[in-house]
């Protein structure tokens, strides 16, 4: 029961965040997500495959929206979402295709959550 409880208030909350919210929490998520892999460096493999490709796939709609002609940011703003993204993408790849070290997971934590905390005004 407790369940279905839970299942609604998520409807709900999506339906009455701000987009900035949403995109602040799904940050949020792929931070926690890839500060968990950090710190269960190497247990599973597949979770950090898990982990960066959702990170990956957040960012490439971060990047896809700030390209829009109808994007409401300025051109700066923009500019500086689209490098942040296209770090991301470079780093994440290097990282999938050599795991060295847990400590090359700390940028993209870091940067998630800078982002999130300003979409928050934090």
């Amino acid at each position: 029961m407790q369940h279905y409880g839970a299942a609604a208030y998520q409807t709900t909350a999506k339906t009455v965040e701000s987009p900035r919210e949403r995109e602040a929490a799904l940050l949020i998520k792929a931070a926690a997500s890839i500060q968990s892999v950090r710190d269960n460096w190497l247990e599973d493999a597949e979770a950090l495959k898990t982990a960066l490709t959702f990170n990956r796939k957040l960012w490439t709609i971060f990047m896809t929206s700030v390209t829009r002609e109808d994007n409401a940011l300025s051109a700066p703003i923009r500019q500086n979402i689209a490098n942040l993204g296209i770090y991301i993408l470079n780093e994440t790849r290097e990282i999938l295709l050599d795991p060295v070290s847990p400590a090359r997971l700390d940028p993209l934590i870091n940067i998630n959550r800078q982002l999130a905390a300003g979409l928050r005004g934090n």
